[in-house]
């Protein structure tokens, strides 16, 4: 199996300021608390490897591919996280043979942490996506969707807090607006919350916790033309994420881009393609501060 990497600058977090730069090389010797992130997104029910005559992507991808390049980094690394940021379903037949229940089966067997829900997670319904959630091993980050009164109620969670080793992560999801999005019939009485000011008062939350790093799961889309949320939009309006791995907008990303939040500090978004194309790979040392090495490896 081929593969090719992007490997980004790196970063030092102290004190919650992300800073570039080359200050972290005196310590690289220092035996300190690691992380690896590996994360997916709008992996489209793309199972088997596009095909070979592909215009743009022959043999690529594949879930089996994956699995492998997981496996590997599994095997290198003592503390892995798994993550994905939503549109698990539709687009191939397998959805409309398995309504979502062999994705599902899949990335438990990857082993996946934790996902969130895109757009399309509802295109089989609220009950389509229960059906298919029963299979899964891992939860799903929902913050700003109210399920209060849908048979989806206390089937999600709006965040998630797992410790590797001594490191301490929260995690939460947020999603785009549904409504002219999804038909109606599809989401419900599912409320929409303000994702701005959910994921302000989810970050502060798991913040209080004791976080070491807190990554927000989104499908809100990378960016756009008009006034539409995005996640450099949000990135911009609130404080206490460290990274955003979005979804959607299928943007294939070399390297993560850089905002400054409310309080001028850096947050990292990603967001690798679609299809399953990429896997996203973030390593985070800890110490006095956070180092972060940030790869994307190409899925040959």
């Amino acid at each position: 199996m081929k593969r090719r990497e992007f490997v980004q600058n790196t970063f030092l977090v102290t004190g919650g300021l992300l800073i570039a730069g080359s200050t972290f090389a005196q310590n690289e010797k220092k035996k300190v608390p690691k992380l690896t992130i590996l994360h997916t997104n709008d992996t489209h029910s793309n199972i088997d490897p596009f095909p070979s005559n592909h215009a743009k992507f022959p043999n690529m991808g594949g879930v089996s591919k994956r699995f492998e390049l997981i496996q590997k980094i599994r095997e290198e690394e003592e503390h892995v996280l798994v993550l994905d940021s939503g549109d698990i379903f539709q687009g191939t037949p397998y959805f409309n043979k398995f309504g979502g229940v062999l994705e599902m089966k899949l990335m438990t067997a990857m082993g996946y942490d934790a996902a969130t829900m895109g757009n399309h997670d509802f295109d089989g319904g609220m009950d389509g996506f229960l059906k298919a959630q029963k299979f899964a091993d891992f939860p799903f980050l929902c913050a700003n969707y109210d399920f209060s009164n849908t048979i989806l109620k206390d089937q999600t969670q709006s965040n998630l807090i797992i410790k590797k080793g001594k490191i301490k992560v929260g995690i939460f999801g947020i999603g785009l607006e549904l409504n002219g999005l999804v038909p109606k019939d599809k989401y419900g009485e599912t409320i929409y919350l303000d994702p701005i000011e959910t994921a302000n008062e989810q970050a502060a939350i798991l913040k209080k916790k004791g976080c070491d790093l807190i990554i927000c799961l989104s499908h809100l889309g990378f960016e756009y033309d008009s006034d539409k949320i995005s996640d450099r939009v949000l990135a911009q309006k609130t404080k206490n994420i460290h990274l955003i791995l979005g979804g959607h907008t299928h943007t294939f990303l070399e390297k993560p881009v850089e905002e400054n939040n409310l309080d001028g500090q850096i947050v990292l978004i990603n967001q690798v393609g679609w299809g399953g194309l990429q896997l996203g790979r973030l390593e985070f040392e800890f110490d006095n501060a956070i180092f972060a090495k940030k790869d994307v490896i190409i899925v040959k």
